[in-house]
């Protein structure tokens, strides 16, 4: 007998051997017998009443919490009203080992046709289908059992029958096996395939089946394929999905392990023991949790990883616990996001809080919002009642954010602070926010509001745009951001900043470095605003394709892109973003559209 006592007591195979070896130890036998010794030779040693007594011990120390059947399978087959119980007393456990121990070491009868009485696995395997003919085993084994299988044209053709008659053998080869697992003579298959059940849990890597036992590796002499890959076919109750058996359906343990990270990051040690719960060995659980969609293993944790840039920002920074520059974002993601997509994300989406110059934190978190130097100021000089002087406001600001002196007092003496009697800084008294343009940003052309209620500006790429040169902003936008004649204003970008200036008209500097990480070209869009802490915001659209139905066009013009179902229903997206009321009339939309200077836009919609 090949089999040794964790053969047929499968939790031998995963109880921390500090438990089992106290319990399990005999003079008698060699250390770890219940692994490395031969059943039959463990008990010839020292007894079977001996080797019973035990597996009862370990039992009742060990695995009282499992049915009898979990711990022992043949009990299934030798006695399933018991197998079905938990141990109750010492002595019942003992009885019940000791008749196995018995039934399983018994001597058949012996006649002139008997097998051997110690046949090995793959001998008994290779038995059910040595009575068969070549025809027979050439089905099994190029069909049934193989990798590549063979189609039943091939097989008719090679054997000069029909598919049908190829189809009936192949139907008649499955109900031999399942006739065979039946009988007395494959009870230690069947054994084995019970306690394997046990060692592969709910998931396990496919390519670890054909080690699971030292000799599933083996030939099988009549099919000429490995032991593994029959047994393989055997486990009916699990499914091979990207590399994995998975007892049950695949995607529902990816969902139900899914669903334990839906709060938010586990380290992952938690999250190993987490996915045990759900029958995942602690031996794979990393590898699993690695392969399940939409989770991803980070810094040591677990944490749900959905498809938007934004709920990837959120699991990296509260993975990081601190905040994190754009920079530094991007890179623990890891993916094909552009940094200034990310930075705009950071800024409009409401989860995330700007807490340094270019640090972000989550909203959750706390703590008071950086709003860009120049704002920063005012709010140090609120704080002061009203006048600071530089210095203080310089020694605050510096030593609470990363920005430096000289950016303090640049901004300090520039547009929109005085001079007080004392030598302090006050915000100045004609506010830019009293200046009232003479058409506010709903009427001005090429400017429309998005859905979180900010108002956009359209830029079409052209080659000056391209060589870097400035760039004129409609009044009514610029007055939206806050501005007045003769002041200015300083976006921040991941390049550097972006300074729009009022003079005669309000202009905008270089955004060149901007395109240049769009690699946009002449007749493509780019939508900007200012954020409440001083970012210039941005959205890339190409220029739309000439093929594309009028209202499609009319609609790129106003950063619109996906398909709509009717013009009506088009009329009323852009009645939206040209700040009219729900559900605005054709008339409506092309009178607005007109009045703003919205040609090209206003063209298409005539044109459709």
């Amino acid at each position: 007998m090949n089999l040794s006592l964790s053969d047929i007591v499968p939790p031998l195979r995963w109880t921390a051997p500090s438990q089992v070896e106290p319990i399990a130890s005999d003079p008698g036998l060699p250390e770890a017998w219940w692994q490395a010794l031969p059943l039959d030779r463990a008990c010839a040693a020292v007894g079977i009443a001996q080797v019973a007594s035990r597996l009862a011990d370990l039992t009742v120390a060990c695995w009282g919490h499992l049915i009898l059947g979990d711990i022992i399978p043949l009990l299934r087959f030798t006695n399933l009203e018991e197998s079905l119980r938990t141990p109750s007393s010492r002595e019942q456990v003992l009885a019940l080992c000791t008749k196995v121990l018995e039934h399983l070491l018994e001597t058949e009868p012996q006649d002139e046709t008997a097998q051997p009485e110690r046949q090995s696995i793959p001998e008994i395997i290779d038995e059910a289908f040595g009575a068969l003919d070549e025809r027979q085993r050439a089905i099994s084994r190029d069909r049934l059992y193989a990798t590549h299988r063979a189609t039943l044209d091939e097989l008719a053709q090679r054997f000069s029958v029909t598919r049908e008659r190829i189809r009936q053998i192949e139907r008649d080869l499955r109900d031999h096996v399942t006739a065979w697992l039946e009988s007395p003579r494959a009870a230690p298959l069947t054994a084995h395939l019970a306690w394997l059940r046990t060692q592969l849990g709910s998931a396990l890597p496919a390519d670890e089946l054909a080690s699971a036992a030292a000799w599933h590796p083996t030939e099988l002499v009549t099919l000429g394929i490995p032991v593994w890959r029959f047994i393989r076919t055997l486990l009916t109750d699990y499914e091979q999905a990207d590399g994995w058996l998975v007892a049950g359906g695949s995607d529902e343990l990816r969902e139900k392990t899914r669903q334990l990270f839906t709060d938010g990051p586990v380290p992952l040690g938690e999250a190993v023991s987490m996915v045990a719960q759900l029958g995942v060995r602690e031996d794979v659980g990393e590898r699993w949790l690695a392969a399940v969609p939409h989770l991803r293993l980070l810094e040591g944790h677990v944490v749900p990883w959905p498809r938007s840039v934004n709920d990837k920002a959120e699991a990296v920074l509260a993975v990081a616990g601190a905040s994190l520059s754009p920079e530094e974002i991007q890179s623990r993601i890891g993916e094909d996001y552009s940094l200034v997509g990310i930075r705009n994300q950071l800024t409009a989406d409401a989860r995330f809080l700007r807490l340094d110059r270019n640090k972000y934190g989550l909203a959750r978190w706390g703590g008071e919002e950086y709003l860009g130097i120049r704002e920063m100021i005012a709010r140090e000089i609120e704080r002061a009642g009203g006048e600071a002087s530089v210095n203080t406001i310089v020694e605050s600001l510096t030593t609470r954010y990363e920005v430096s002196e000289s950016s303090v007092r640049a901004y300090a003496g520039g547009p929109g602070f005085e001079r007080t009697q004392r030598g302090w800084i006050r915000v100045a008294g004609a506010g830019q926010g009293d200046y009232q343009p003479r058409r506010d940003v709903s009427m001005t052309r090429r400017c429309f509001r998005s859905r979180d209620g900010r108002w956009w500006h359209r830029v079409d790429v052209n080659a000056e745009h391209l060589r870097g040169s400035g760039s004129p902003l409609p009044t009514g936008f610029a007055a939206h951001l806050g501005m007045a004649p003769g002041g200015s204003l300083t976006a921040s970008t991941p390049t550097g900043d972006v300074v729009i200036s009022w003079h005669n008209q309000p202009t905008m500097g270089s955004i060149r470095p901007i395109l240049v990480e769009y690699n946009a070209g002449e007749g493509d869009h780019v939508f900007l605003t200012v954020s409440d802490g001083g970012e210039l915001l941005t959205r890339f659209l190409p220029a739309a394709s000439p093929g594309l139905p009028p209202l499609a066009r009319s609609l790129h013009l106003i950063g619109y892109t996906a398909p709509v179902a009717s013009e009506a229903e088009g009329l009323r997206l852009i009645g939206g973003r040209i700040g009219l009321h729900e559900g605005p009339s054709r008339e409506e939309v092309l009178e607005r559209l007109r009045e703003r200077g919205d040609r090209d836009i206003l063209g298409f919609l005539t044109a459709s």
